[in-house]
């Protein structure tokens, strides 16, 4: 399909800079093909009404880790200053990365992180990394004098927060987003991005569900840095999906296939949630237990196995995110509901608003 069909003009001012507060007091709209009405200006909290018992939240519990490295390339006298943006985690002591700016960079050169001043120095010199590939758009991958937890604590210690470039380039992180922009669900570390539906729910909110009879499963899926480059393609056939690594647990999926017996739905919170699970069921519908990578691209005409619900933010224009919400919910009624959220004023990107689509009928199998 044409890139094209995926473009939206957003005004700047609809990029959240700050949550909600409280999150759940963010706004939801409500997209269902099927109803006479299908867009409807609800909020968060109307979650609780807007489910059933029965139904099963599925929320991605990876934890973001401060991804973004600033180090120093020495090449003789040169020195080149080197950004580096972790993404996915290829062994103890490697990682794959994107570099900027990456023409500074051949294999076999090493990077120093830290800081520069005489009170770093043996800690800039306990993290390095050489450069044993590189690949296209930046990306590089690097081996680390430290591996396992020493690196997981260097990492810690020497990296930042990887706000989003539409967040990041209009103000400076700060110690708010360090609880802001992780879910109050976070324990597995390993993201580089937040699974941001995550974000609109609080205990209070999560009480209420559970009082209502929706239960909460958890799967994980580390996201990726590939999920802020933009598409590139002129053609969706043409474009290539970062992979990222992702696990269903033998009793969560034994789980939710017993909600979709007893006739509830399966609600994605994040189109994480949702690749995850279409990646580990088969064209019966199953949920099997999965671990391991996936590089699901979902456009128009995929045929869903898992997911009923999803709850997710709004996505940026030509982004394989905005292309799976079409997918999901139709095309021509994803355009609209675009429209009248920018028209409505709602709040765009990870900070900002949500919204509950519907799955469209598809046919039977």
């Amino acid at each position: 399909m044409n890139i094209g069909l995926f473009d939206f003009d957003l005004p700047e001012d609809r990029i959240a800079l700050r949550p909600a507060s409280p999150r759940d007091a963010a706004r939801l709209l409500v997209v269902n093909p099927a109803a006479s009405e299908p867009l409807q200006d609800r909020g968060i909290r109307d979650l609780v009404a807007l489910l059933r018992p029965g139904d099963a939240l599925v929320l991605n519990d990876t934890r973001v880790i401060p991804s973004r490295l600033r180090g120093r390339r020495r090449r003789g006298d040169s020195v080149a200053r080197v950004e580096i943006m972790l993404h996915k985690r290829e062994g103890a002591d490697r990682w794959r990365a994107f570099a900027r700016p990456a023409k500074k960079l051949a294999l076999g050169e090493t990077i120093a992180f830290g800081d520069e001043s005489e009170g770093s120095a043996c800690e800039l010199g306990r993290l390095q990394a050489e450069i044993v590939g590189k690949g296209e758009a930046g990306e590089v991958e690097l081996r680390f004098t430290l591996a396992g937890s020493q690196l997981d604590e260097a990492i810690a210690r020497l990296g930042e927060l990887p706000l989003p470039p539409y967040i990041a380039g209009k103000r400076p992180t700060d110690h708010a987003d360090a609880s802001d922009y992780q879910t109050m669900h976070a324990r597995e570390d390993g993201a580089v991005a937040a699974p941001t539906a995550g974000l609109h729910f609080t205990p209070d909110l999560v009480a209420a569900l559970e009082a209502h009879g929706v239960s909460r499963h958890f799967v994980t899926l580390h996201v990726g840095a590939g999920t802020f480059l933009p598409v590139k393609a002129d053609d969706t056939d043409d474009h290539r999906m970062h992979a990222e690594w992702g696990s269903v647990s033998a009793q969560t999926a034994a789980a939710l296939n017993a909600v979709r017996q007893n006739g509830g739905r399966i609600v994605a919170v994040g189109t994480t949630s949702l690749r995850l699970l279409e990646s580990a069921t088969g064209e019966d519908g199953v949920i099997a237990p999965f671990s391991g990578d996936t590089a699901i691209f979902i456009t128009p005409g995929y045929r869903f196995r898992a997911v009923d619900l999803l709850l997710t933010n709004f996505h940026l224009p030509r982004s394989t995110l905005f292309m799976l919400v079409s997918a999901f919910c139709g095309l021509e009624l994803m355009q609209r509901a675009y429209a009248h959220a920018i028209a409505g004023g709602y709040r765009f990107y990870s900070y900002g608003d949500g919204s509950l689509l519907h799955r469209v009928s598809q046919p039977s199998s």
